[in-house]
């Protein structure tokens, strides 16, 4: 019986110290969407169909009612610091920090609004490390998504930032309709997630 094996995989090596925000772009072959947390690598799971389609759902919906002094993207880093870069799944950022198609990653400063769509090997990460993380950095907006497996809908749970504790405070928890005037008005059909 003759096996064929793949090459073996020559993993990266943390410094001493750990990873710093710089090396997350020069490190060569790392996987799509690896993010920097406390100088360590994190490598994400493949998206499950409920991930993609609530990124789809709210990417979509963002960019359809969002001001034109913001811009949204999907899936790109923040740079939090020298050890931290994590990469929520949405972002609403100023216009004017888009400083062209190169770019990989935006200052916390510049973003109004972070998204976090939980998969189950983020859970912990998305409830806990990264909002004490985007808070911290002075981020005002963030929402963390969830599958509802009873109705099969998204849940969003809104938060802003109080800016005196730079801690996140829960605003609402949202069932089937989205619907706030802050960042900016508005208004999401939950229940569309899987007709786009």
């Amino acid at each position: 019986m003759n096996v064929e094996h793949e090459p073996e995989y020559d993993w990266p090596r943390p410094p001493v110290g750990g990873y710093t925000a710089e090396d997350l772009d020069r490190l060569p072959n790392l996987p799509p969407h690896t993010e920097l947390i406390d100088g360590s690598l994190v490598m994400m799971s493949p998206q499950s169909a409920f991930h993609s389609k609530a990124m789809r759902l709210l990417e979509n919906e963002l960019v359809r009612v969002a001001p034109n002094r913001l811009a949204i993207f999907r899936e790109m880093t923040i740079t939090l610091g020298k050890r931290n870069r994590p990469e929520p799944d949405i972002l609403a950022v100023k216009t004017s920090a888009y400083t062209g198609p190169e770019q990989t990653s935006f200052l916390p400063e510049d973003v109004l609004l972070a998204v976090e769509v939980v998969s189950p090997d983020s859970l912990v990460r998305d409830r806990n490390v990264k909002p004490k993380k985007y808070a911290g950095a002075g981020i005002p907006h963030f929402w963390r998504v969830e599958h509802d497996k009873k109705s099969g809908y998204p849940v969003v749970y809104v938060y802003r930032a109080d800016p005196a504790t730079r801690t996140y405070l829960l605003t609402g928890i949202h069932h089937d309709q989205l619907k706030l005037g802050v960042p900016f008005p508005i208004d999401i059909d939950l229940t569309s997630i899987y007709r786009v």
